[in-house]
């Protein structure tokens, strides 16, 4: 990229040239910010005569910063001297050099995540008989959360006094940074904190920086928190040549600190002038004009309108599914017929979803259709921790000699079951020449410590009780039978996104074995957990040419050409709990997002009832349809009042199994897309019961039944290992083998 000026719109040109004192821009989705930014620090520099040394430009992620260094570079060799760094590592640089002046050395460590959990896990050992996994999971987002507002550990105790434990919250803090400041360490989040004490109270290193930062750029400012924030005003305090750059309706990191105040707060702190880039180089008009009338609705923003010389572009489309299995179906049928008719690559393609426990449906079927696919920023379905946990529970009883199940979850939940503890039942199996599965039901008889039996036997119990009932029960109540052994709701009662998800996955998992059951009925627990070994360890031809499945979240800073946008139902999209006003328009500002990652075209879709706890619920429509005009609000309010709480309301594992009265669902018209899908298979006519056909993936299988005709054409298909799977035969990459 040459460093040119006239390949920059007017609303790009115009905070380029403005370089004296402090400017906004408000930079749309898909609005050229790099652009405007990279172009801005190469003017300072070949056309002002700034030196690089004195320019600072500050991004979020690495990538994002070597991007900006690689186009810097590209434009002017002397932009190698700018620093264009991380928040993190800024701080850092700044602190080696002055770390004394705080009392630290200049070799101080930085301690990742593991680390810090690590050590406050001792902590909380300490301060307790036995280790709480609670206190600890509670005690580091508190904080986190109080490094995030540069709370003190007093402070935060003052502001936080309504928190449950908050006093034994606050002393694990305390001690924590005692630790951290012996051992010459800081965290992540004392980067940024350390790096504020010093720019405080140190007046020479206050001094070096302000006057090194003559300007001072800000990429994605909507996602500073007020530690941040106070940081950039800081080195700003001088000079005053700041511009920042962000869009306040992609702010989606609230739940991380992000503080979308910061935008307004510094517009009066600075007094600084506001431009707007609104011109969109992404999208079709069509989707602009979507995202445009929802995000209308937010009224913490300031006012800009996205538009584009881009072509109108085909409607944005609206699909209403029967089921989450027909929801699958439909994406994955449009995908066939896009690629197939209109050329696109399956890297085009990107299912978008607000959580993680969405992904199952589409993995599957993917698979099942030979779809090449991976998840984006995340792991499949059978990888995610949760879920490969509880199937270590099936594992055990499945197959009493695996031990590495065993040792995954001797201690979750948290029993206070250590390496030394494991290694001494192990040793006691060895001498005597039994399955450590034995050693540990027979524990109430060992010669061992009174405090190892208290802490096995629980631990024996849930085997003992999982035995007994596995050839009693559905295998689907098998599981939730588990989970409310191990309470799992108290494990991950508290309220942060990670546990939300967490338990989501287990509800899609309750599902998925549901499913399975239905067209398995007859199938045991040892069929079960063959068909999910055999199924997770199929192995995927590497390939750059696959369809993208992500959390919205995950995707933000990407574009696709084609983007299904999928569960927008109330409890999923917003999710059940963003209550108050603030996280309703962060929630909406999500919607915006995972909108504007389209450039061609936009699916979105819903289901009317979908899988919950195993069984068949009828689902409401989000509140986001009727803003953006896809569902009647009339007839939202009247589902509403039917019925009595949203059956996503809860994600605990209560005795919520009983059905709520079904609602009678709406009608919605809906457009399918403009061309019909093209088949894998050009004619299905020869297909017919007791046949054995192939399967790219799951290789040989028969025919059971057939239903349907023509494209609709669909077989239930028993493969070897897999069970039975209900297949569209048009589509999937099956061929007759006599």
């Amino acid at each position: 990229m040459d460093y040119n000026l006239s390949s920059l719109n007017k609303e790009q040109l115009n905070p380029v040239l403005d370089t004296e004192g402090a400017i906004l821009v408000t930079a749309g989705a898909g609005s050229g910010k790099t652009r405007l930014l990279t172009h801005r620090i190469a003017y300072l520099i070949t056309e002002k005569n700034v030196s690089p040394y004195n320019i600072l430009a500050i991004t979020f992620t690495n990538k994002a910063a070597k991007e900006m260094a690689d186009r810097l570079f590209d434009m002017t060799a002397d932009s190698q001297y700018v620093w264009v760094s991380t928040f993190h590592s800024m701080c850092a640089k700044m602190l080696r050099r002055y770390a004394q002046n705080i009392g630290y050395t200049q070799s101080f460590s930085i301690y990742a995540e593991a680390e810090k959990e690590k050590i406050i896990a001792t902590i909380v050992a300490e301060h307790n008989t036995e280790e709480d996994d609670d206190l600890k999971k509670t005690a580091i987002i508190h904080i986190s959360n109080a490094k995030n507002l540069g709370l003190t550990p007093s402070e935060y105790l003052r502001d936080y006094a309504q928190v449950s434990d908050i006093e034994k919250i606050c002393e694990i803090y305390d001690e924590y940074q005692k630790t951290l400041k012996n051992n010459n360490a800081m965290d992540f989040d004392d980067l940024l904190i350390k790096t504020k004490e010093l720019l405080v109270t140190c007046d020479e290193a206050r001094e070096h920086y302000s006057n090194k930062f003559k300007y001072i750029h800000v990429d994605e400012f909507q996602d500073t928190n007020t530690i941040q924030y106070e940081l950039i005003k800081l080195l700003a305090a001088k000079h005053r040549n700041v511009c920042a750059v962000g869009d306040e309706d992609q702010c989606i990191y609230g739940w991380r600190g992000a503080n979308i105040e910061n935008i307004q707060n510094y517009i009066a702190d600075f007094n600084c002038k506001v431009y707007k880039l609104e011109q969109n180089y992404r999208s079709t008009k069509k989707i602009l004009d979507l995202a445009n009338m929802l995000i209308a609705n937010n009224t913490s923003r300031i006012e800009k309108k996205l538009w584009t010389s881009n072509e109108q572009g085909v409607n944005v489309e609206h699909y209403v599914a029967n089921s989450d299995g027909d929801e699958a179906d439909f994406v994955t049928q449009t995908i066939y017929a896009l690629s197939k008719r209109c050329g696109y690559k399956l890297s085009d393609f990107a299912v978008l979803m607000r959580i993680n426990a969405l992904t199952r449906s589409f993995e599957q079927r993917f698979m099942q259709y030979g779809i090449a696919h991976k998840i984006y920023g995340g792991f499949k379905f059978y990888d995610r921790k949760e879920i490969k946990d509880l199937l270590a529970y099936f594992r055990i009883v499945s197959n009493h000699y695996d031990n590495e199940a065993i040792a995954r979850v001797i201690n979750f939940p948290k029993r206070g079951i250590g390496a030394s503890s494991l290694a001494s039942l192990e040793r006691i199996a060895n001498d005597s020449g039994r399955a450590l599965y034995n050693v540990i039901m027979d524990v109430e008889s060992l010669d061992v410590s009174s405090s190892l039996k208290k802490k096995v036997l629980p631990f024996a119990v849930v085997l003992r009780c999982l035995e007994e009932q596995k050839d009693k029960r559905e295998l689907s109540d098998l599981m939730r039978y588990l989970i409310l052994m191990l309470d799992l709701k108290s494990v991950y009662k508290e309220d942060t996104e990670e546990n939300a998800n967490r338990k989501a996955n287990i509800n899609e998992l309750l599902s998925s074995i549901k499913e399975y059951t239905n067209v398995n009925p007859n199938a045991t627990l040892e069929d079960y957990m063959q068909t999910v070994t055999l199924w997770t360890d199929l192995d995927d031809a590497p390939t750059n040419d696959c369809v993208n499945i992500a959390t919205v979240h995950s995707a933000k800073g990407l574009e696709f050409k084609v983007v299904f946008v999928v569960g927008m139902e109330d409890g999923l999209f917003p999710v059940s709990r963003a209550e108050t006003k603030a996280e309703i328009e962060e929630e909406r500002r999500l919607f915006y997002v995972a909108i504007t990652r389209a450039e061609q075209r936009l699916y979105i879709t819903r289901t009317r009832s979908r899988y919950l706890y195993g069984k068949i619920k009828d689902s409401l429509p989000s509140r986001f349809l009727t803003e953006v005009g896809f569902e009647r609000k009339k007839e939202r309010v009247d589902l509403e009042k039917r019925e009595k709480k949203s059956f996503y309301d809860n994600y605990g594992y209560d005795n919520e199994y009983d059905d709520y009265p079904r609602a009678r669902t709406q009608r919605t018209e809906y457009k399918r897309a403009d061309n019909r899908p093209t088949r894998q298979n050009s004619d299905v006519s020869g297909f017919r019961v007791g046949q054995t056909v192939k399967h790219r993936k799951f290789g040989l299988g028969k025919i059971i039944t057939l239903s349907g005709s023509g494209i609709s054409l669909s077989a239930l298909i028993e493969f070897e290992g897999y069970g039975k799977m209900n297949i569209a035969l048009a589509y999937a990459p099956i061929t007759a083998e006599d």
